[in-house]
C-alpha cells in the first residue's frame, strides 16, 4: 500500500479503512516508514481528527503490532490507567486493597517523563524492589497474591513506543484519537480484561477543558465496547494535587499511611471509587455499594497494607517499609515553606507545583535524567483552606537548601490567595459507561 496516499487521504479528512490503518501501526512497530512520513500523518489526523471505527482500528492494530499477553490469573485481569496527575498515588492504594477483596490486579506501568516519576519510579524507591520481571514470574504474582506492578514491556505495543515519541516532537500529544490509542493499546496487549480509567480535569490534567476530557473519555469507552472489552471512565479532579505529598519515596510513604489508617483525604477517596469500579467491572462483587463495604473492611482490617507487603516481598522488595517508612530515602534537607500572608486558597496552578518537584530532581526533563527518590514536598493546605501569616504550606524534602529556595519559590507562585473563599470543584465529576454518563456521583 502507498504510505503517501493514506497521507493524502487523512489530509483531506476522509476515513481510513482499516487495511490502511493495520499498514499505518505495521510500519510504525517495523520502522518500514520514514519518521517524516508517520508523523505527516499523526499531524493530519490530529487536525482531521478519526471516527469512532478508525480510532477503535487504530487501537487493535497498535495492540497487536507487539506481543498479545492472555494471562492466566485464577480470575478476571483487571487495570486501572490514570491520564496523568500531581501526587496522583491511586495505584498504590487501589491495587493491594482490591487484591485483598478477591481482585486480580495485572498492571504495567511507565516511568514518568514530566512532574515525578511515574509508577515504576515510585516503586523502585522500596529498597530491592523489582519492576522487570519475567512474564512467568509476574502472571504467577497475580495469580497467587491479587496484584503485581512491573515495567511495560519492549514488546507490547511496539508501534506504540515509536508513535508516542514522535507525538512528543510533532506537537500531535493533544490527539483524542491518538491519546485513546496509544492508552488502551498497551491494556489490551498486556492482557486486561476489565479496564477503570481515572480521566483528569483540571489544572492539572492532560486535556485542557472539560469537554476535552469529557470526550476523551467517551472515547475510550466506546473502544473497548468495540473491543469487546469492559471499560469505565471516572472523570476525576486534578485542580489540586489528589494527595499531599509530591516526590516518589513521599507518594510512596503516604500510600503506606492510607492503607494503614493513619491518613484520610482525596486520594483515599478517589482510590475507594476507583477501586469499587474495579471489583465490579471483573465481576468479584455485583454492585457498587457491595464493592464499597468490602474494600472498607480491608482498610480497616489492615487486609490492604498486609497485601503491599507481600507484592512488596514477592518483587524483591523490603516489606519492612510498610511498618517503618523512614526505610525508604530521605532528603538531607526538611525545611517549611511559610506563608507571606493571610487569607483563602482559592486555586492552585497544579501543573506548576508538578514542576517545581520536577526542579528538586523528583522527575525528568528528559528520558536521560536519573531521578532522586528522596527529594519532593508535603503540602500543608488545600483548596478553600483559610491560612494565615507565617502558617506553613508545605515542607520541603531537598538535596540542598538551594533546591529547596528554588522549590519555595515555584510553590509560592502556583499558589493564589486571596481574601475571600471559592467554591470547589467537584471531586468525581462523571463516571462513564457503554450505558451513557452518571453526572457527579455519590462518593
Amino acid at each position: 500500500m502507498d504510505f503517501l496516499d493514506t497521507i493524502i487521504q487523512k489530509k483531506l479528512g476522509k476515513a481510513l479503512s482499516r487495511e490502511q490503518i493495520e499498514d499505518f501501526a505495521a510500519a510504525a512497530a517495523r520502522a518500514s516508514v520514514p519518521d517524516y512520513q508517520l508523523s505527516a500523518l499523526l499531524m493530519a489526523i490530529r487536525l482531521n481528527g478519526m471516527d469512532a471505527r478508525e480510532t477503535a482500528d487504530l487501537t487493535m492494530a497498535m495492540a497487536h503490532s507487539g506481543e498479545m499477553l492472555d494471562p492466566d490469573v485464577d480470575g478476571v485481569p483487571v487495570d486501572k490507567h490514570s491520564t496523568g496527575g500531581v501526587g496522583d498515588t491511586t495505584t498504590l492504594v487501589l491495587a493491594p486493597l482490591v487484591a485483598a477483596c478477591g481482585g486480580k490486579v495485572l498492571k504495567m506501568s511507565g516511568r514518568g517523563l514530566g512532574h515525578t516519576g511515574g509508577t515504576i519510579d515510585k516503586l523502585e524507591s522500596i529498597p530491592g524492589f523489582m519492576t522487570s520481571l519475567p512474564k512467568e514470574r509476574f502472571v504467577d504474582i497475580v495469580r497467587r497474591i491479587g496484584c503485581a506492578v512491573v515495567g511495560q514491556s519492549a514488546e507490547l505495543a511496539p508501534a506504540d513506543k515509536r508513535l508516542y515519541a514522535l507525538r512528543d516532537v510533532t506537537g500531535t500529544v493533544d490527539s483524542i484519537p491518538l491519546i485513546a490509542a496509544s492508552i488502551l493499546s498497551k491494556k489490551f496487549a498486556s492482557g486486561a480484561h476489565a479496564i477503570v480509567l481515572d480521566v483528569k480535569y483540571g489544572s492539572g490534567a492532560i486535556m485542557d477543558t472539560l469537554e476535552g476530557s469529557v470526550e476523551l473519555a467517551r472515547t475510550m469507552v466506546d473502544i473497548g465496547t468495540l473491543a469487546g472489552r469492559d471499560v469505565t471512565a471516572v472523570l476525576s479532579n486534578m485542580e489540586e494535587p489528589l494527595g499531599t505529598h509530591i516526590g516518589n519515596a513521599l507518594e510512596v510513604k503516604e500510600a503506606i499511611d492510607v492503607l494503614s489508617g493513619r491518613t484520610k483525604g482525596d486520594l483515599l477517596t478517589v482510590s475507594m471509587f476507583l477501586g469499587a469500579h474495579m471489583l465490579t467491572a471483573s465481576h468479584v462483587c455485583a454492585d457498587l455499594t457491595t464493592a464499597k463495604d468490602r474494600l472498607k473492611a480491608a482498610l480497616l482490617s489492615g487486609a490492604g497494607l498486609e497485601r503491599l507487603k507481600m507484592m512488596i516481598s514477592a518483587q524483591g522488595g523490603d516489606p519492612r517499609v510498610a511498618d517503618d517508612t523512614s526505610l525508604l530515602p530521605q532528603a538531607p534537607v526538611i525545611t517549611p515553606l511559610l506563608a507571606e500572608t493571610s487569607g483563602y486558597v482559592t486555586y492552585m496552578d497544579t501543573q506548576a507545583l508538578g514542576y517545581a518537584a520536577q526542579a528538586m530532581g523528583a522527575g525528568r526533563r528528559v528520558k536521560e535524567d536519573v531521578i532522586d527518590p528522596s527529594v519532593g514536598f508535603v503540602l500543608k493546605v488545600r483548596l478553600g483552606d483559610r491560612i494565615e501569616k507565617g502558617s506553613v504550606l508545605a515542607e520541603l524534602h531537598a538535596r540542598d537548601a538551594e533546591s529547596a529556595r528554588r522549590a519555595g519559590d515555584g510553590i509560592m507562585k502556583a499558589l493564589t490567595i486571596t481574601d475571600k473563599p471559592s467554591e470547589r470543584q467537584p471531586l468525581i465529576y462523571a463516571v462513564v459507561t457503554r450505558n451513557g454518563i452518571e453526572y457527579k456521583p455519590e462518593l
